[in-house]
C-alpha cells in the first residue's frame, strides 16, 4: 500500500495558509514578556492552536473537535494573558462557513460570539479608551467575515456543482452520439457486408466451374462495396465533432476560470484539415488544457497551430512547475493522447524548459485520387 506523502497546507491552496501564519506573531509578541512558567505555556498553547490550524485543512470526521478546541484555546489565552489574544479569532472565523447546514453554523457563531465577547467584558473596566478604539473594530470584522465568506463558498460550490454537471451532460451526450453510431451501423451496414459475405463465398465455388459467372458476381462485389463506402460516408458527416476553433474557444473559458492567461497563435480554423484530424486534435487540445489546469500551477498558456508542407503542428505550452510530478499526476491522460495520435500517424513530444511544453504532429499526406473518383489515400489533414 502506497503511503500517502506529507503536506504541511494542502499544496492545492498555494500559499495562503502560510501567509495567515504572520498573525500567529501578535500573540508570540505579547507571550515574550512573560517570566518562566507563564512563558513556556503560553507558548505552548499557541503551538497547539497552530497545530489546530493545520488540521483544519485536512480533517473531516474530527472537523468539530478542532474547531472546538481551537476556540477553547483562544478563550484561556484571552483571559490568561492579554485581551490582544483575541486576534487570533480571525483563524476562527475562517473556518466557520465550512459548516454548510445552517443551524450548525449558527450554533458555532453563537459559540465563537461568546468566546470573543465574555474576555472583552473581562477586561473591559481596565481597559484603556485607545486599546478599545484598536480592539473593537477588530472584533466587528471577525464576526461578520464568517458571512461573507459563506457566501462566497456557496457560490465557489455552485461553480463546482454546475461544471460537474455539465460534464454529466456531456458524458450522457457522448453516451447516446454512441448508441445512435452503433444502431446506425447495424441498421445500414450489417445487410451489406452480409450480402458481400455470401457472394464472396459464392466466387469461390464458381471460379472454376463457371468463371464467366465469377466475374459478374465479383464486380457486384465492388459495386456492393462501393455502397457500403458511401454508407459509411454519410455515417461520418452527419457525426458532430467539434472543429478546432470551438476547442480553443472552450479552452480559452476554462483556462481563465483558473486565472491563466492564454496567447493563440496561428490559423486554428484551416479548412484543409480534415474532420477526423481536427476531432483528435481538439481531444488532444482538450486533455493538454485539463493537465494545466489541474497539476501546472501555471499563470500564462500558450496554444500555437502551425501547418508547414510535411506536418501540422500544435503546441501548447505553460510556464508552470515544469515536467516532473506531472507524469506522476497525469499520466494516464498523456498516454491517451498518444493512443488518439497514433490512430492518424500523429506524435507527441514533451520538453520541460520553464514550464511544459506539448508539441504534436500529424504529418500531412497527399491525397490521391482514382480515375472513378474513389479516394485511394485519405489526407492526412
Amino acid at each position: 500500500m502506497k503511503r500517502s506523502r506529507f503536506e504541511l497546507f494542502p499544496s492545492d491552496m498555494g500559499s495562503f495558509p502560510y501567509v495567515w501564519l504572520v498573525y500567529i506573531s501578535i500573540p508570540i509578541y505579547y507571550i515574550s514578556h512573560e517570566d518562566g512558567l507563564r512563558m513556556a505555556a503560553g507558548y505552548l498553547l499557541i503551538a497547539l492552536f497552530v497545530l489546530t490550524y493545520r488540521q483544519l485543512f485536512f480533517a473531516r470526521k474530527s472537523f468539530v473537535f478542532w474547531h472546538g478546541l481551537q476556540m477553547l484555546l483562544l478563550f484561556t489565552l484571552s483571559l490568561a494573558y492579554s485581551p490582544y489574544m483575541l486576534f487570533m479569532g480571525f483563524y476562527i472565523s475562517s473556518f466557520i462557513p465550512y459548516y454548510k447546514d445552517w443551524r450548525k453554523f449558527y450554533a458555532v457563531l453563537f459559540c465563537f460570539y461568546a468566546v470573543l465577547i465574555l474576555p472583552l467584558l473581562f477586561y473591559l473596566p481596565g481597559l484603556a479608551a485607545q486599546d478599545l478604539y484598536v480592539v473593537l473594530p477588530f472584533l466587528v470584522v471577525m464576526m461578520m467575515s464568517p458571512f461573507g465568506m459563506r457566501s462566497l463558498y456557496r457560490q465557489r460550490q455552485l461553480e463546482t456543482d454546475l461544471n460537474e454537471a455539465n460534464e454529466r451532460i456531456a458524458e450522457l451526450v457522448k453516451r447516446e452520439e454512441r448508441l445512435r453510431i452503433s444502431r446506425d451501423l447495424h441498421d445500414t451496414l450489417g445487410h451489406t457486408l452480409s450480402l458481400i459475405t455470401l457472394k464472396s463465398q459464392l466466387v469461390t465455388r464458381l471460379i472454376d466451374r463457371d468463371p464467366d459467372k465469377a466475374l459478374l458476381e465479383a464486380r457486384e462485389i465492388e459495386q456492393t462495396s462501393r455502397a457500403a463506402l458511401r454508407q459509411v460516408r454519410e455515417l461520418v458527416s452527419g457525426m458532430r465533432t467539434l472543429t478546432l476553433t470551438e476547442e480553443l474557444q472552450a479552452s480559452r473559458r476554462m483556462l481563465e476560470s483558473a486565472g491563466i492567461r492564454l496567447e493563440a497563435e496561428g490559423d486554428f480554423g484551416d479548412k484543409e484539415i480534415s474532420g477526423l484530424v481536427q476531432n483528435i486534435l481538439g481531444m488532444c487540445l482538450k486533455e493538454a488544457v485539463t493537465n494545466i489546469v489541474k497539476h501546472s500551477r501555471a499563470d500564462r498558456c500558450t496554444i500555437a497551430m502551425k501547418r508547414t508542407e510535411s506536418d501540422i503542428r500544435l503546441v501548447v505550452s505553460d510556464n508552470g512547475i515544469g515536467l516532473e510530478g506531472r507524469i506522476q499526476s497525469d499520466g494516464n491522460g498523456l498516454k491517451g493522447m498518444k493512443e488518439r495520435l497514433s490512430l492518424i500517424d500523429g506524435s507527441l513530444e514533451l520538453r520541460s524548459s520553464d514550464g511544459l511544453t506539448i508539441l504534436i504532429r500529424v504529418p500531412v499526406v497527399v491525397r490521391k485520387t482514382s480515375d472513378d473518383g474513389v479516394p485511394q489515400a485519405a489526407d492526412g489533414a
